[in-house]
């Protein structure tokens, strides 16, 4: 039996998209080349793998059977592959992070991870957290930087920070809130302006008010933090702002304001994350160190 990895890797992509020229597609060959690969691969296991039906196409038995393998052995050779880059000394680092960081937290850690050899040749790539999670898993990524991490021991994560959410409106709507009693489960939440599904900041703005979706006023899909500051400052409503987008955010939108709520403060953890797996080398732990030092002027306004 001589299967290559770049049947495994063709097959993978078959397996996940059920459909020849999709998979060909995702793994940029051809449809042809595609097929040539599986046809060698089912001659070198001596069985179908895969059947065309009505419906699609779907695994056989053996076709599950070598999937399962066939993860294994693409996972240790990404593994391997890792080993030998050695992010953060000299190799490619590839870093996550959420659109609720990124943009406040990477102006202040740049300057510092360039100046050191773990950021001499960093790659960064901006996404919700499923995403992230999704690619860090796959080993697309080698960390992230998220605010809600799953359970698991397949993960290793470190804290950052501890991010609190401050209310941010117009000087108006945050005058009236002064005079009552300021607390998140008291909001309006028809007031609420909130980031779409899948933005985990939403999610956990809704959950320390004890909401669910269908309860905010104006759900605005896709849209950025920044937006929904912009909308705040304009009276439309009211946003939760996560204290390390403080500065930025007030200084970019006029007229908007931003009060803290009273202790304990709703908050989240943002945290860096890689796989238990990597070898961490030191790389790790010295971005988490310039991520938490980075952040540090920006917890501390006033």
């Amino acid at each position: 039996m001589n299967i290559t990895l770049r049947q495994l890797r063709y097959f993978l992509a078959l397996a996940q998209h059920l459909h020849f020229t999709r998979a060909a597609e995702s793994i940029n060959v051809t449809q042809p080349a595609l097929s040539m690969q599986i046809r060698a691969l089912e001659d070198s296991v001596g069985a179908r793998l895969v059947e065309r039906t009505p419906q699609g196409i779907v695994l056989t038995p053996q076709g599950r059977a070598l999937e399962r393998h066939a993860r294994r052995v693409m996972g240790a050779m990404t593994d391997l592959e890792q080993d030998l880059r050695q992010p953060g000394q000299g190799g490619r680092l590839m870093l996550g992070m959420i659109p609720t960081v990124a943009p406040y937290l990477l102006p202040e850690a740049l300057p510092v991870l360039r100046a050191r050899d773990i950021g001499r040749n960093l790659h960064l790539r901006e996404a919700q957290t499923d995403r992230l999670l999704e690619e860090l898993a796959a080993g697309r990524l080698d960390a992230v930087v998220v605010a809600s991490p799953p359970e698991g021991e397949d993960m290793r994560a470190v804290p950052l920070f501890t991010d609190r959410f401050l209310l941010a409106g117009s000087a108006a709507r945050i005058a009236d809130l002064r005079h009552g009693t300021l607390s998140p489960d008291a909001l309006d939440p028809g007031q609420l302006l909130l980031l779409d599904e899948g933005h985990c900041l939403g999610d956990q703005a809704l959950e320390v008010c004890g909401l669910n979706r269908r309860a905010a006023r104006l759900d605005l899909g896709a849209a950025s933090l920044s937006t929904l500051c912009r909308l705040a400052a304009q009276g439309m409503g009211l946003t939760f702002l996560p204290e390390i987008a403080r500065r930025q955010e007030l200084a970019a939108a006029p007229g908007l304001t931003a009060i803290r709520f009273p202790d304990p403060q709703p908050s989240r953890q943002v945290v860096l994350m890689r796989r238990a797996t990597t070898p961490a080398q030191g790389w790790f732990d010295d971005l988490a160190g310039v991520l938490a030092a980075a952040a540090r002027p920006l917890l501390t306004c006033a």
